[in-house]
């Protein structure tokens, strides 16, 4: 039988040696979650992967409910053999820049949407356009936050240290072994449990390589919260942040 928490577990060390705070992150979008719409919330867990935040939320909240949506047919395989029998979560396959998208959610509205380094593969307009949607997807007192990189330009001198800092320790980490993105993507594609999922994968997105972003810009972290308070959402700031990410929140 496949150990799909093994490929949970790859697909966590894979991700924490781009994000070695990614923790951090995760700890303070459900710290929010809790103290805006309480420890019993239904969550969307917005291009979920292997549904890394579902499984956080999950451990946390036992009162919790969350759907996971990906277009991603491998991270979907895995998240939902690595679930199998968990009966708070349900996984939905929808493409995000679809208009009818939210029409395959099994409920109209959440308590919260949550999603972390995953919407810099859209382009600004697209991003815009699923903001607003997600403005009527989170109910009244509802909460969105989006975990990624939020680019700040302005301080040259610091981005270059974090950078110098950052690709010496995942040469470090490299050379032990670590799994980057296009090692990872490798792995799945070697796998007989995965190999169909992964060529149909592969056939939407392309092969991955290492620093793959897709056709994705980063925003900054200003864009974001202005083109959520445009989008209908009442209040918008930063919730974390690091040298080079942020978490952004939104409040309906």
């Amino acid at each position: 039988m496949t150990d799909w928490q093994q490929w949970q577990d790859s697909w966590d060390r894979q991700q924490e040696w781009y994000l070695p705070d990614r923790e951090e992150r995760f700890r303070a979008m459900l710290d929010a979650v809790e103290a805006l719409v309480g420890d019993r919330p239904r969550v969307l867990d917005l291009a979920c992967g292997t549904g890394s935040i579902s499984r956080r939320l999950l451990a946390r909240f036992p009162g919790a409910v969350s759907t996971g949506v990906d277009l991603d047919p491998a991270l979907l395989a895995i998240a939902r053999g690595s679930f199998e029998g968990e009966q708070r979560v349900e996984f939905v396959r929808a493409d995000l820049t679809a208009p009818d998208w939210a029409e395959k959610l099994p409920y109209d509205s959440y308590d919260a949407v949550l999603t972390a380094t995953a919407l810099h593969w859209l382009r600004e307009e697209p991003l815009r356009a699923l903001y607003g949607r997600l403005a009527g997807l989170v109910r009244p007192g509802g909460v969105f936050l989006n975990a990624d990189h939020m680019p700040d330009d302005s301080t040259p001198r610091i981005n270059a240290a974090e950078r110098a800092f950052r690709k010496a320790r995942q040469e470090r980490e490299k050379a032990a072994g670590v799994q980057d993105w296009a090692d990872w993507w490798d792995a799945v594609a070697a796998a007989p449990e995965l190999a169909e999922e992964a060529a149909e994968r592969f056939a939407i997105f392309g092969r991955p390589r290492d620093g793959d972003h897709g056709n994705g810009e980063f925003a900054t972290l200003q864009w974001h919260t202005d083109t959520l308070r445009g989008a209908g959402f009442a209040e918008a700031r930063t919730a974390w942040s690091s040298l080079t990410d942020a978490v952004v929140i939104a409040l309906r």
